[in-house]
């Protein structure tokens, strides 16, 4: 018997398990980085809220979640939206925000088939670069990408995640051409 494994849009509906899914992410990937406190954020009501408010009302037309399913079950989402960055034209390059997949279910095939549906959604905005921001420390995540074709532009970053300076991620920009 094979698994019901798949790809669609994110509903509104959605909202909740998108917010258990990122939770549970950043937990095993973050809990040496994040103090609790922000970290229970990510489920509270507040938090389903933002994201039933990305579904419905997204800040830009060309903003999209997509949600990687096993069965019904939401599992993995990625978010995509025009670049943000100063160095990036917002009509031509666009940034693949989260890629985001339940620990439980990495090494299943999910972040392949939410790149390519983030990519394939990206082209059909008329998209012809992605960007992406990863923490400089995840070298699998690092691997995931540079594995599927994207590159290290030369952009560094480094996020006050707590405005005090006490919670610091240092980041690096990959980029791809999606052009087709």
């Amino acid at each position: 018997m094979s698994a019901d494994l798949s790809v669609r849009v994110g509903w509104a509906e959605d909202a909740a398990a998108l917010s258990r899914v990122q939770s549970r992410a950043w937990r095993a990937t973050y809990a040496d980085v994040l103090p609790e406190e922000m970290l229970q954020l990510l489920t509270d009501d507040q938090a389903v809220e933002r994201w039933r408010l990305s579904l419905t009302r997204p800040a830009d037309a060309r903003q999209r979640v997509m949600v990687a399913l096993d069965r019904a079950s939401v599992c993995g989402f990625t978010l995509t939206h025009p670049a943000t960055d100063p160095d990036c034209d917002p009509l031509t390059v666009a940034e693949l925000g989260e890629l985001v997949i339940d620990p439980d279910q990495i090494g299943r095939g999910h972040g392949s088939r939410l790149m390519q549906a983030g990519v394939d959604t990206m082209r059909a905005d008329r998209f012809t670069r992605a960007v992406t921001w990863l923490s400089v420390a995840d070298d699998r995540v690092r691997s995931f990408f540079t594995e599927a074709g994207w590159a290290a532009d030369g952009a560094f970053r480094t996020l006050d995640l707590t405005g005090d300076g006490e919670v610091r991620v240092k980041q690096i920009r990959l980029h791809t051409l999606i052009a087709t």
